[in-house]
């Protein structure tokens, strides 16, 4: 089974990286927007995601291609993220090719789900939340990544 495990630079990094142990048994594949992460995972495949938000929307075409690349020449079975834009345009490739697909909201989130979280809990196979009061619905708390 192969996971592809992606995230922005910085605390959605390092939150990803809290999971480790839980995907240590699987092939695992990193992807994040700054190449600097690849330094964290050596010895894994890593792609580059290029990075954008909604205040320079261009660079999301050069994200769709990204997605389109890693998911065709991966073909992970699962994809997880800990969240930002960039990522869950690649979540929404993937699930569109038949990848279970897990969003897990920012621990920074801590009143409302982020734009990104909201979006991606209308398609992702699992949202998490790591604060109880955002759970609602199919949106789950299981705990946090950083306790």
């Amino acid at each position: 089974m192969k996971i592809l495990a992606m995230a922005s630079i910085g605390g959605h990094w390092i939150q990803l990286l809290r999971l480790t142990p839980a995907i240590k048994d699987f092939e695992v594949v990193y992807a994040a927007t700054n190449e600097k992460c690849s330094t964290m995972v050596k010895g894994h495949q890593f792609y580059k995601i290029t990075d954008f938000n909604r205040w320079n929307p261009i660079k999301m075409f050069y994200a769709i291609i990204d997605g389109f690349r890693i998911i065709i020449k991966e073909n992970p079975d699962f994809i997880i993220t800990t969240g930002s834009a960039p990522c869950m345009i690649v979540l929404f490739i993937g699930k569109l090719f038949g990848c279970k697909t897990i969003w897990i909201e920012s621990i920074a989130n801590v009143e409302k789900q982020s734009l990104s979280g909201k979006i991606a809990s209308k398609f992702a196979s699992r949202t998490y939340v790591q604060w109880e009061n955002l759970s609602t619905g199919g949106i789950k708390y299981e705990g946090s990544v950083l306790k």
